[in-house]
């Protein structure tokens, strides 16, 4: 029987990220178990795919903790008192501090809606539109010190059509991380994956050939 990682997610909204890794792991694509969802917001729709998939789940609300190491305090013993081993952000809206990273070195995975390091921080889609690149996408890393600067493990790329906007854009970038983030789990789970500097290994990796694109193509019509 195969030995399944146990992960604990940290959530603030709707979760789509969160039902894709469920759904990978009901699947049997992706080898972990959900040992517990913490959301700071007691509105979010996560917690509701929690309740329709039997997965526990605990609330922090962060307006209930006016020091912010209390607020993290909480979150860490909820997570190793459960012996979660990979904490993964689907959602998160706060920054994490030197001290709950400190409790999970190299262990704390996060998705961002760009090409790191292009576009770190919030509203990440409109500023691609609004910028004008021809290819955005998305990027599994793990989290450091900084926003969104930690060591990264997978990207995958989408075009910018002219005719975007930050909503168009930003579900087709979605529907690439549902398949980037649990493939980047599973890594995990198999311990292939070595972070030596800023660079993360992927051991036994096929070499990538892929044909350069080109957005507008090159062929003229």
């Amino acid at each position: 029987m195969k030995t399944r990682l146990p992960i604990g997610i940290l959530v603030s909204g709707s979760g789509s990220n969160l039902q894709a890794i469920i759904d990978h792991i009901e699947e049997g694509k992706l080898d972990a178990v959900i040992k517990v969802v913490i959301s700071d917001n007691p509105q979010a729709f996560a917690l509701e795919r929690c309740r329709r998939h039997n997965i526990p789940y605990v609330i922090i609300n962060h307006k209930d903790y006016p020091l912010r190491d209390d607020f993290d305090q909480q979150l860490i013993y909820e997570l190793q008192s459960r012996g979660v081993e990979l904490v993964i952000m689907a959602g998160f809206m706060r920054i994490l501090t030197a001290r709950f990273l400190s409790s999970f070195p190299m262990r704390i995975m996060n998705i961002h809606p760009a090409l790191l390091p292009a576009f770190p921080g919030l509203h990440v889609q409109r500023q691609a539109v609004e910028y004008g690149v021809r290819f955005s996408g998305c990027t599994v890393h793990f989290a450091d010190d900084g926003v969104d600067t930690g060591p990264i493990v997978i990207q995958s790329v989408v075009p910018v059509y002219e005719d975007d906007n930050e909503g168009m854009l930003a579900q087709r970038i979605l529907k690439e991380e549902h398949k980037i983030y649990p493939q980047a789990i599973q890594w995990f789970a198999e311990g292939r994956l070595e972070v030596k500097g800023r660079k993360v290994h992927l051991r036994a990796a096929k070499e990538l050939h892929v044909t350069p694109q080109h957005n507008p193509s090159l062929v003229i019509r």
